[in-house]
């Protein structure tokens, strides 16, 4: 009994600390991880006090697998740049793009000073993301770069955090500082994929450049300016998230918390730590996660006499199976927001809108979700509205889909039917029906005079004076 006690302590224990909302088993791909371990010690300690536990592996180890018995061995994979032109058997781009089909989460990164592998290549060519085909250029800034470490080469880029992509989109990677670049790697996004973002673009100044060519100037450069994405994202259908970190010299423990000094002669700490967690946060599913709470829908009575949300009330029992055509139903949904360690109220941009469909094969209607009460983790948001007069089976629908945001698509399906018989209106209630009406009455009573006439109006008989002749 004692020790099913400790057991479940340490089960509660662990379960509070493993922070990420998909699991805290990390495997990070390394050749060489007693070097990795020194060189990016701060990195580890940190992701370690967030819940996470790291399982350093070889990426041509026979014994490494990423699934077990049918389920996912590891919840996030970071790849760290090898030598090798492959990753072994078991990281073939297949089996990671089936770990991200199975909801597992990847962080690649890439360094200029190792060649990309061929099967990194391929995996990053399925999903639209395109890297210089001589795999050794690098992006460099002749206007933004760090003076102190890279005088001559230009090749430590000294960016601001990334803003927000859209105004309609949250930023889960802002802030204040500069974040140092060392030796990036340029990345290309296609334009055929709707489920690619960019985290993190290159100034307009920036150019990819082979350090291997002896011309000086560059007559086709890879790409240019914000067409260089240091920072990519990818978020799948199933909301697994794969990002690919163009330099992995960032995470560098000389990196997270150095003073650089910009062209301007301004000498600044980096934020190369604040960052780092940022992005191992969204990747790994700590931020930019949306919980859906209780779904509850019902007939409303709305009273146009009282403003505000107390102007509707609760007609019958939660979530009925049918409604009538014309009714007044009110839907509500609870949102919740996970940033890192706790649930917090969602909160929609004033650029942005939740939206609820009452849907057939198309919506009929397409309303505006408004938030109505607030709790300490979560918002309600409400909407209520009239049935279409239109019967068959119709779905409650919340399709919520937004950059760096887990995907929300709730639906709840119920049966519209039309007035019962002793539900529709009474005849002479209808104003229309009131000629029709009348009209048979005039018929009933004039049918009534003509029978009384008739009978009042009946000849006499006169009485014979004598008797029938022959």
């Amino acid at each position: 009994m004692y020790r099913l006690f400790i057991l479940l302590c340490l089960a509660l224990f662990s379960a509070v600390h493993a922070l990420s909302s998909t699991g805290n088993r990390l495997l990070v791909v390394t050749e060489d991880s007693a070097a990795d371990k020194a060189k990016y010690s701060a990195f580890w300690s940190d992701l370690e006090s967030r819940g996470y536990r790291l399982a350093f592996e070889a990426p041509k180890n026979d014994k490494l697998a990423l699934f077990k018995h049918g389920e996912r061995a590891f919840d996030h994979i970071l790849l760290l740049p090898t030598r090798s032109k492959g990753l072994g058997p078991s990281l073939t781009p297949n089996l990671l793009l089936e770990f991200i089909k199975n909801n597992g989460n990847i962080l690649l990164s890439l360094s200029a000073d190792l060649p990309v592998p061929s099967a990194i290549s391929s995996l990053l060519l399925e999903l639209d993301v395109h890297l210089p085909p001589d795999r050794t250029s690098l992006v460099v800034d002749h206007f933004n770069y760090d003076t102190v470490s890279a005088s001559e080469k230009h090749d430590v880029l000294l960016l601001p955090k990334p803003s927000a992509l859209r105004s309609d989109v949250k930023n889960c990677f802002g802030g204040g500082g500069l974040i140092a670049f060392p030796r990036a790697v340029a990345q290309e996004l296609g334009s055929s994929s709707q489920l690619l973002m960019p985290i993190l673009r290159a100034p307009e100044t920036a150019y990819a450049y082979n350090p291997k060519e002896e011309a000086e100037n560059v007559a086709e450069p890879f790409a240019v300016g914000s067409q260089i994405s240091l920072v990519s994202s990818m978020q799948a259908r199933n909301s697994a998230r794969f990002t690919v970190l163009g330099s992995v010299e960032a995470l560098e423990d000389e990196w997270f918390d150095r003073t650089v000094q910009g062209p301007e002669g301004k000498a600044v700490k980096t934020s190369n730590r604040a960052f780092a967690k940022s992005l191992t946060g969204w990747t790994f599913m700590e931020t930019g996660v949306l919980k859906v709470g209780k779904v509850e829908h019902h007939l409303s009575t709305i009273t146009d006499s009282i403003s505000g949300n107390d102007s509707v009330a609760q007609l019958g029992y939660l979530n009925p199976k049918i409604y009538r055509i014309k009714n007044d139903v009110t839907f509500n949904i609870e949102m919740s927001e996970y940033s890192f360690d706790h649930l917090s109220p969602f909160t929609v941009s004033p650029d942005d809108k939740l939206q609820l469909e009452f849907t057939m094969l198309s919506p009929f209607h397409r309303l505006d979700l408004q938030p109505i009460s607030t709790t300490l983790n979560s918002t309600v948001f409400s909407a209520t509205f009239r049935l279409p007069d239109q019967h068959g089976i119709f779905s409650f629908r919340v399709n919520y889909k937004r950059p760096f945001m887990t995907n929300v698509d709730v639906k709840r399906e119920v049966t519209v039917r039309h007035f019962a018989h002793d539900e529709w209106p009474r005849s002479w209630m209808i104003s229309a029906g009131w000629v029709w009406i009348a009209g048979i009455w005039v018929t009933i009573f004039g049918w009534v005079a003509f029978v009384a006439l008739w009978l009042w109006s009946e000849p006499a008989f006169e009485q014979s004076q004598g008797k029938k002749r022959q």
